[in-house]
């Protein structure tokens, strides 16, 4: 698993960040693995961080399960987990995979992307 970080940024320190990157890339030096999600408003941001979904997160980091395991675990309707687990999926925050029941067909297991989540938001 890699790291995530979540913040606030600019299209202008969007494309900084790319700049750097390549270069790094040129001078052959290690690229680290992080995934970098970026809103350029943090109403945005705070409407995909709501507290049902860190602890969703959370859970899933702690245990992945089936979307219905997740829900009984959490003692919530599995429509709201569905709905927030297609936010964290989007979000490239969770993955979603199948899985073989022995004799009884698949089903799809949650799981967290990212070992550690940052969040850095700044609000101007």
């Amino acid at each position: 698993m890699t790291n995530t970080v979540i913040e606030t940024g600019t299209e202008a320190e969007f494309f900084a960040r790319g700049r750097r990157v390549a270069q790094q890339a040129d001078r052959g030096e290690p690229i680290p693995e992080t995934h970098i999600v970026t809103f350029e408003d943090p109403a945005d941001l705070a409407r995909l961080l709501t507290a049902a979904r860190i602890g969703l997160f959370q859970a899933i980091k702690a245990e992945p399960a089936s979307i219905t395991g997740i829900a009984a675990r959490l003692h919530r309707d599995r429509s709201a987990v569905k709905r927030d687990v297609d936010a964290l999926l989007h979000a490239g925050l969770v993955s979603v995979e199948t899985a073989v029941n022995a004799g009884h067909g698949n089903h799809k297991v949650v799981r967290a992307v990212a070992s550690r989540v940052d969040l850095h938001v700044l609000i101007d």
